[in-house]
């Protein structure tokens, strides 16, 4: 396992210096939204989504810079969601990744804006490769980005997530919400790799497939996390979703139910990249690591 834990952090080490180009400081009036912009997309993390996008990518067969630009765009879809999940409106979090959520240091305006930057800084990396390079592969890893972060994906998740706040929540609700808040993203890094690298439709299928249940796992691992976790491994403040009043897999299950219910869905997903062979070897490596994490 320590062979991909090293792969896994040169993955991150590579992601990093590309986000770092991709959002670079800037000097010009008014710098604060780069500053904002860069705080929370530089600040460490597992970069599991953008990991995905390469990861299935080349699992597929393609080359890894084929798929750079969308896995960067990704990761910062996913960061301007942390924003504004932190904000006073949502969540209400003071910290991430263990330092001060980006409101509690820019402002609430700012940090809002800067969410709303790197979302469009995200759709513009995208439609500059496909104007540079009108490839069909190009076009629907875009599609398929767009849709996992909107309203049948993502944000919808979002929604549901703000709205049944405070009120008990059935299985069914609560699966809904973590298909679409938490895994939308992650079936979609998955479903964009696999387009980039040329799969065919019933393969990006099956990662799809994967990425939903590779999704809800890691959600459930979060909710048993904030539940059993630290704050120096979590880098957040623990028993949140108890402050927030929400129903969560704990609270319907308990810990050990919610855990074997993780550990089914990872199994179910490793099925699949089994039958991938080595080239799903990586893939396999990063969703055992999923499941066994403390952060």
């Amino acid at each position: 396992m320590n062979q991909w834990r090293e792969q896994m952090q040169a993955y991150i080490a590579f992601i990093e210096n590309k986000l770092d180009e991709y959002v670079p400081a800037q000097t010009a009036f008014p710098p604060v939204i780069f500053e904002s912009m860069r705080y929370s997309l530089l600040s460490g993390g597992k970069r599991l989504r953008p990991m995905l996008v390469l990861a299935a990518c080349e699992a597929v067969g393609g080359e890894q810079a084929d798929a750079v630009p969308f896995a960067c765009a990704m990761e910062m879809i996913h960061t301007y969601s942390l924003i504004h999940d932190d904000l006073p409106a949502m969540d209400n979090d003071d910290y991430r990744r263990g330092r001060l959520t980006n409101h509690k240091v820019f402002g609430e305006d700012i940090a809002i804006l800067a969410g709303d930057a790197l979302f469009h800084q995200a759709m513009e990396i995208m439609a500059n490769m496909c104007a540079e390079y009108p490839t069909e592969q190009n076009t629907k890893a875009m599609q398929k980005i767009i849709h996992g972060a909107g309203v049948h994906g993502m944000l919808i998740g979002q929604v549901v997530d703000v709205y049944m706040e405070g009120k008990p929540l059935d299985e069914e609700t609560l699966s809904y919400i973590h298909r679409n808040k938490t895994a939308g993203l992650i079936r979609a890094s998955l479903e964009a790799g696999a387009v980039l690298g040329g799969a065919d439709e019933a393969t990006v299928e099956r990662f799809a497939q994967a990425g939903e249940k590779i999704g809800l796992a890691f959600q459930i691992l979060d909710d048993i996390l904030d539940e059993t976790g630290v704050f120096e491994d979590l880098g957040k403040p623990i028993h949140s979703d108890l402050k927030n009043q929400k129903t969560t897999y704990v609270t319907l299950f308990g810990v050990d139910e919610s855990k074997k219910i993780a550990e089914r869905l990872s199994l179910d997903a490793i099925d699949i990249w089994q039958t991938l062979g080595e080239k799903g070897i990586f893939l396999e490596a990063i969703t055992n690591y999923l499941v066994s994490r403390k952060q």
